[in-house]
């Protein structure tokens, strides 16, 4: 059973069944041209939240035969709603009114008619690249596509993503396309993991 803390802000709770750390084992399926890349890797994800209207996380993935990293991620989720004079930003800039306290009725006017949530995700990878997603969270389940990626020059190509989360037996399960190295968007990875606290 997941245990949901009495203390979020209310824009957190469609997300709360994130909160934690998971771990667990994935495999690696993508093909460009003639090159199949395949493997099993350990990875560990963990979403926290300091207070914020946003989940901080953190995601990192070893090879289990050789132990050599894959890739670490770190990033933040949240809720797409408008932003006010109420919140801070952009940079280090104050807000300019008072904080408001929003309650569960300011995020139930948030469900979109299909019944779930609009949500942004911010990426930033080990490997020089970054992403920004746009999806839905209806229920235990998110759904997740890139809407911008940039990339350092010394990054391998890579140009779009999406992903797939969903807690099924109280396991956080994921799958993970990729449109990498001039191949098109197709299958790429994905784990089954188990909370650890």
């Amino acid at each position: 059973m997941i245990e949901l803390p009495s203390d979020l802000p209310a824009d957190l709770v469609p997300l709360s069944w994130l909160l934690g750390v998971w771990e667990g084992v994935g495999v690696i399926d993508y093909h460009v041209g003639d090159d199949h890349y395949s493997g099993e890797f350990t990875h560990r994800v963990s979403f926290s939240h300091d207070g914020g209207d946003f989940l901080n996380y953190s995601a990192t993935a070893v090879t289990t035969d050789t132990d050599r990293a894959l890739v670490t991620e770190v990033g933040f989720w949240r809720l797409a709603r408008p932003r006010t004079n109420a919140d801070a930003g952009p940079g280090l800039l104050p807000a300019i009114a008072e904080p408001i306290v929003r309650t569960v009725d300011d995020v139930e006017s948030l469900r979109q008619p299909s019944g779930g949530f609009d949500i942004e995700v911010s990426l930033v990878h080990s490997d020089g690249v970054s992403e920004l997603y746009l999806g839905q969270v209806t229920g235990p389940r998110i759904d997740i596509a890139t809407d911008a990626v940039v990339r350092t020059a010394s990054a391998q190509e890579y140009g779009a993503a999406s992903r797939m989360y969903g807690l099924v037996d109280s396991h956080l399960l994921w799958a993970w396309d990729i449109a990498a190295l001039g191949a098109p968007l197709a299958s790429h990875a994905s784990a089954r993991l188990a909370k650890v606290s």
